[in-house]
């Protein structure tokens, strides 16, 4: 039996509950619990008071307030429950997507960008392996001082300003899950560095790709207007592009062929599933598909002669002091280029390796505009080169005849306004080809804006047929920022100016003169009207696509209009570019080995300024391979340099003819 003390603690209990009382806070009487075996007690036990309550260690709640308790904490339960549920069965996939974009991502497998050749297979751009480091910006630290010293470190091992890098990802900032490349042409030593330092640079990569190599020499750096240059793309391409296949990391045509023939040289890439680290580091690649390698590019350019015309054209400049000049060279049959040449040039491979500042303020600062491509798009006034069209133009619509002959002294008067004829005391009884070969203003005068009783073309048949010969609009050559030229109307006119249109308009519009403007290769184009029997076709550089197969793909002639004028009446105006060179102003191309065909022009365009002098021609005469357009800006008259560099390029053309 257990014994008691007069406290009434056992004296076989180690934790005696003394008093057999337990307070609790601050319960009311009636509400205190005084014991654990008041708290396990049968309800019977506990008198009529715990009929009403309900009980808990050390705290009673009315049994209706602890229902409701149970209902407010089972809808809960079950909300959160339901929300769970609808999450994972309506949103499951793209929760399970953005868990495993944050371990894994989609790269692009690179693919080499198509080569281009010339016209007899000569390697003119090739691909370097380069590594470059790029950015991505969503992965860079969060603090702002953790990011500035990384920038910094990568800045100073790039050899860069951290300013020039920020400006880098700012044109993409909007987009801050792709990588920015902030350098594409990295050394040895600087590559090394970064992978050293890598593990703790997040967010920065280096890439295994290709650099573009222009094997153009000091000789021939006209070639880079015809082919162009890579760099990296731009925001405003990007945004351009609208495509998801160019990212901000992406080089892409800026120029030339690179540009108008992107899609084609680019090919299609490739895409892998990577696995990657917390830092945005590669572990592993999951799986790839591959991707098709660009077509390459032959061009209609023959390099050789493109190289002998710049030699030509350098040397004649140089000799009379000029700076500024353009020819083209093309088959009529066909519309070839075979060589057009552009200068001041530039060398492209400053823009593939990464211009510097200096250089690139260099070339923009240049009053002569080497970055320039005149032979597309320079607009000058065409001089009397456009007589070819005027004197086809009234054969055609019978204003004249090849009988037809007009009497010239020296100019015209009209009213109280005399236009002149460029020979003092005229040319005598002239017909077309006289006219033609001697470039004589006054019958062209008249046969474009008539006089007295003699009808004229008017101002609307002379543009009519200036745009059926290729003037006054892009002809559509396969390159960027081709020009358009002008051709005045009477409704340009009084838009432009303000003012009527004049018979004086007429007739300075008939001899190439007033506000007509042409391109070089505008005129080379309406000459090979001339030449190859009155077809248009537009000209074009590249003459087929290679796959990395071998698969050739031609591209061909493109016939703008089978026939502009008769046979009949470019017979006759051929015949006058014949006399020309025979007895008019191009006779300085008459010693060469094959009968040649020609025009000179005169373009005045400034009352203080040299004008430009025109030489336009085809040969051989019978059978023509090619047209030749010469132009010299500020070089005076037609029939001096411009004719001097034509014959020097025909020479060449011929030796490396005999020599093939």
């Amino acid at each position: 039996m257990d014994h008691q003390d007069d406290t009434g603690k056992s004296a076989d209990q180690p934790f005696p509950l003394g008093e057999r009382r337990i307070a609790f806070g601050r319960l009311s009487e009636g509400s205190r619990v005084n014991s654990v075996d008041d708290a396990l007690a049968d309800e019977s036990a506990v008198g009529d008071a715990a009929k009403h309550q309900g009980y808990f260690v050390g705290l009673a709640i009315g049994r209706r307030r602890l229902n409701l308790l149970f209902v407010i904490m089972f809808v809960g339960l079950a909300a959160i429950m339901l929300s769970a549920a609808r999450a994972q069965i309506l949103r499951g996939d793209e929760y399970a997507r953005l868990a495993e974009t944050n371990r894994s991502r989609v790269e692009r497998i690179p693919v080499e960008r198509g080569v281009i050749y010339d016209r007899h297979g000569h390697l003119l751009v090739r691909n370097i392996p380069t590594l470059s480091v790029t950015v991505t910006p969503s992965l860079l630290p969060q603090d702002e001082s953790v990011r500035r010293d990384m920038i910094g470190r990568l800045a100073e091992i790039l050899m860069m300003k951290p300013t020039d890098i920020e400006i880098r990802l700012a044109e993409f900032g909007d987009l801050p899950t792709w990588p920015v490349t902030v350098s594409d042409d990295l050394d040895h030593d600087q590559a090394i560095l970064i992978e050293i330092e890598s593990s703790r640079m997040s967010g920065i990569s280096l890439v295994r790709g290709t650099q573009r190599e222009y094997l153009i020499t000091p000789e021939t750096p006209s070639l880079s207007h015809i082919i162009g240059y890579e760099g990296p793309i731009s925001r405003q391409e990007l945004e351009d592009a609208r495509s998801d296949e160019y990212v901000p990391i992406d080089m892409v045509g800026k120029a030339g062929v690179e540009r108008q023939y992107e899609a084609v040289l680019r090919g299609r890439f490739g895409k892998q599933h990577v696995e990657v680290d917390a830092l945005g580091h590669d572990l592993s690649v999951v799986s790839a598909e591959e991707g098709e390698r660009g077509r390459s590019l032959v061009l209609t350019i023959d390099g050789d002669l493109q190289e002998n015309i710049e030699e030509v054209l350098r040397a004649e400049l140089r000799s009379a002091g000029k700076a500024r000049g353009s020819v083209v060279a093309l088959d009529p049959r066909n519309g070839e280029i075979l060589a057009m040449v552009s200068w001041p040039a530039y060398d492209n491979n400053l823009f593939s390796r990464g211009i510097s500042q200096d250089d690139f303020s260099s070339l923009i600062g240049d009053p002569d505009n080497p970055l320039f491509h005149r032979s597309i798009a320079s607009s000058l006034p065409s001089g009397s080169t456009f007589k070819l069209v005027v004197g086809a133009a009234a054969l055609e619509e019978g204003v004249v005849t090849a009988q037809s002959t007009i009497f010239s002294t020296g100019g015209i008067q009209v009213n109280r306004w005399f236009f002149p004829d460029w020979k003092a005391g005229g040319h005598g009884r002239t017909d077309i080809r006289k006219a033609i070969a001697e470039s004589v203003n006054t019958f062209f005068y008249v046969i474009g804006g008539g006089l007295d009783e003699r009808e004229g073309l008017g101002v609307d048949r002379i543009i009519d047929y200036a745009r059926r010969f290729g003037l006054g609009d892009r002809l559509g050559i396969d390159l960027p920022g081709e020009g358009t030229g002008l051709l005045p109307s009477r409704e340009w006119k009084e838009t432009t100016k303000g003012e009527p249109w004049y018979i004086g308009d007429t007739y300075h519009l008939a001899i190439g003169q007033g506000d007509i403007l042409v391109t070089p290769v505008q005129i080379a184009t309406m000459t090979s009207v001339f030449a190859n029997g009155g077809r248009l076709i537009r000209p074009r550089v590249v003459s087929a696509t290679v796959s990395s197969d071998g698969t050739r793909q031609e591209i061909g002639p493109q016939e703008l209009d089978g026939q502009v004028v008769s046979a009949a009446s470019l017979e006759i105006v051929r015949d006058g570019m014949r006399r020309a060179v025979y007895q008019g102003s191009a006779k300085s191309l008459s010693s060469l080995p094959f009968t040649v065909a020609a025009k000179t022009g005169t373009a005045q365009w400034s009352s203080n300024r040299q004008p430009h002098a025109w030489v336009t021609s085809f040969a051989p005469y019978q059978d023509p391979e090619i047209v030749l357009t010469v132009v010299v800006e500020e070089g005076g008259e037609g029939s001096g340099i411009a004719t001097r560099v034509a014959d020097g390029i025909y020479r060449r053309w011929a030796m490396l003819r005999d020599e093939r």
